[in-house]
């Protein structure tokens, strides 16, 4: 079984470092590991070169020419991974540290599970022990009309509808089967579209309790952009609103969108009234910026309906 993984980083080689470290340790092995580079400027490529790791034939390095957010880097990272032809694409970003056994237990699992098996997600834990899974429990029934989340509780695996790039294992066959991410979305709502991709076309996911990961992510608490005290963060929450509710539109349909575009409104209300939020013009003005680019349209239409093509 050949299991390629894909890192994606910008401007962290610390945390890349570490995270690198943490995959050529594994306990099960990967046969390569392709690191995409959002176009660094803080010496990555030069911490690579220096510490030897583009020396290890496992390692393949793709320096893009700019930054084309997460999304880009793991569309350009799986579509690497697709032409070697991978059976399984261990994803994560930077700031991602796999314990030791951790592809192992994925692996493990693999085995207790049906044959189409879309991707398995690691159990995601802050730096303080806390849980940062952002995985969503599947509603799927079964031809009773039971709910099946629970039905391999027993081996510690639940059953999920989407999670986020933070330690996947993904079925090279789903790649070739259902295309690869939205690179235009840019940063955040990519690997929620992808993973329901997946689930929804091609076969069932699940939560691996045993493969453990830690997301040394700025911040343990949930993203809030009310919080946000970072003023160049801010014009990301753009893409955040704008692909949510193409996201909850094209798997939640209407009702799914009116909700969002119900809470996306209220918050921007919130922003203008609430006193001592920080930058308040400003965030509300990205806020329906996402609103109105979305309901115009104002994406790459063409790449989202041909997206199981990609």
């Amino acid at each position: 079984m050949k299991i390629v993984s894909v890192v994606v980083t910008y401007n962290r080689k610390k945390l890349l470092e570490e995270c690198v470290n943490a995959i050529i340790n594994q306990s099960y092995s990967c046969d390569k590991i392709i690191i995409v580079d959002n176009n660094s400027n803080d010496g990555t490529d030069n911490m690579l070169n220096e510490n030897g790791y583009l020396k290890n034939e496992k390692i393949i390095y793709k320096k893009l020419p700019k930054n084309i957010g997460g999304a880009g880097g793991f569309y350009e990272g799986m579509k690497s991974a697709r032409e070697l032809n991978a059976d399984w694409v261990w994803i994560m970003d930077d700031d991602t540290i796999p314990e030791k056994e951790a592809l192992f237990e994925m692996v493990t699992a693999r085995e207790k599970l049906p044959n189409k098996v879309s991707f398995l997600a690691s159990a995601v834990y802050g730096m303080k022990g806390n849980c940062m899974n952002c995985t969503e429990v599947s509603t799927k029934k079964d031809d009773e009309g039971y709910f099946t989340w629970h039905k391999y509780l027993k081996d510690g695996l639940l059953r999920i509808d989407s999670a986020t790039f933070v330690s996947l294992l993904i079925n090279g066959e789903a790649l070739k089967q259902i295309g690869l991410p939205c690179k235009d979305y840019f940063i955040w709502g990519d690997d929620t579209e992808y993973t329901k991709r997946l689930t929804t076309y091609f076969g069932e996911a699940y939560l691996v309790g045993k493969s453990i990961v830690i997301h040394k992510r700025q911040g343990n608490g949930q993203l809030d952009i009310m919080n946000e005290e970072k003023e160049q963060r801010i014009n990301m929450w753009y893409y955040m609103v704008r692909n949510n509710l193409l996201n909850t539109k094209t798997y939640s349909g209407r009702s799914g969108l009116l909700k969002t575009l119900k809470v996306y409104i209220i918050l921007s209300i919130k922003i203008l009234l609430k006193k001592g939020i920080v930058f308040r013009f400003k965030k509300f003005s990205v806020i329906i910026k996402g609103i109105i680019d979305y309901l115009l349209g104002n994406y790459d239409k063409e790449a989202f309906k041909n997206r199981l093509n990609s």
